[in-house]
């Protein structure tokens, strides 16, 4: 058995990890709040803006956005990756990496780049792929205009002809326990079907459909990234206050084992004591 004094500093060293898992889960839950209300508010606008664009775009004629629906022979494929910049999140940077990784596998004999939004994924991911970018700093200031350029970005290697398909992976936030890790084509857009309620004739456009498209389609296009982040920013958090919770509990209990192994070892020592001076007084009698 273990002698009291080692029993000690592992309590000791316990209840400090303790401590600071215990303020880690605070620290995110205070900060999930705010991002979660970020991504509620912001989904029914971006669900929105998609909707009008497929509905003014299944209206028209011509070839209007071609730069952004053209479906080329795929040999290039560009994966955005949206993890985080810091760990201790369980799987929550794991699962992202994971699927590009099978994603990459998914198009082998293709020349498969990596696009990395967070340090985790630049770090693992840039031992095995090749990473033409990393946006991790966009974090530290998480606005729409700071994404948008990064969406600029990711437009113009596309219409450049730099490569043929844009692939978004992200966490996307259900709940604090749960993510769901998503695969969205960024670009080319997907064919868009027609709405059978749309009724075009009911409505006069100015300027015309064809411009509000064009204006449209780079619009939704940054709120498509803006709204991957926010969502992967969102399970970050949800992912570390639940991680942090988990080993909080953990660490509780081992600190109870422990405070019970002592209380143990040291009621043994004081038996052996109490043997010894028992003993050595009868031996005087004797």
């Amino acid at each position: 058995m273990a002698n009291l004094k080692e029993i000690r500093n592992r309590i000791t060293s316990v209840s400090s990890t303790m401590q600071i898992t215990s303020a880690m889960k605070m620290v995110s839950a205070a900060k999930l709040k705010k991002a979660q209300d970020a991504i509620t508010a912001m989904r029914p606008y971006a669900e929105k803006l998609t909707e009008l664009l497929q509905n003014l775009s299944a209206t028209l004629e011509g070839d209007a956005g071609e730069e952004y629906t053209t479906q080329r022979e795929i040999k290039k494929v560009l994966l955005v990756v949206v993890t985080s910049n810091r760990g201790l999140a369980g799987a929550f940077n794991t699962n992202a990496i994971k699927e590009a990784k099978s994603r990459a596998l998914y198009y082998a004999g293709k020349q498969v780049d990596i696009f990395a939004i967070g340090k985790k994924g630049n770090d693992v991911l840039g031992k095995t792929l090749n990473v033409v970018a990393n946006e991790s700093p966009v974090f530290d200031a998480l606005t729409f205009d700071n994404v948008a350029k990064i969406a600029d970005t990711l437009t113009e290697k596309f219409v450049s002809g730099e490569y043929d398909k844009i692939e978004l992976i992200y966490n996307q936030f259900k709940n604090a326990a749960t993510q769901i890790v998503q695969t969205e084509q960024f670009l080319p857009l997907a064919p868009i079907k027609s709405d059978l309620n749309v009724t075009p004739g009911d409505y006069i456009f100015e300027p015309s459909k064809e411009e509000i498209v064009l204006t449209l389609i780079p619009k939704s296009l940054k709120t498509q990234l803006y709204k991957g982040i926010r969502d992967s920013f969102a399970s970050e958090h949800g992912a570390r206050m639940t991680a942090m919770h988990k080993a909080t509990d953990n660490a509780t209990e081992l600190r109870d084992q422990l405070k019970l192994t002592y209380n143990k070892a040291r009621q043994a020592a004081i038996t052996n004591e109490i043997l010894e001076i028992v003993g050595g007084a009868e031996a005087l009698k004797g």
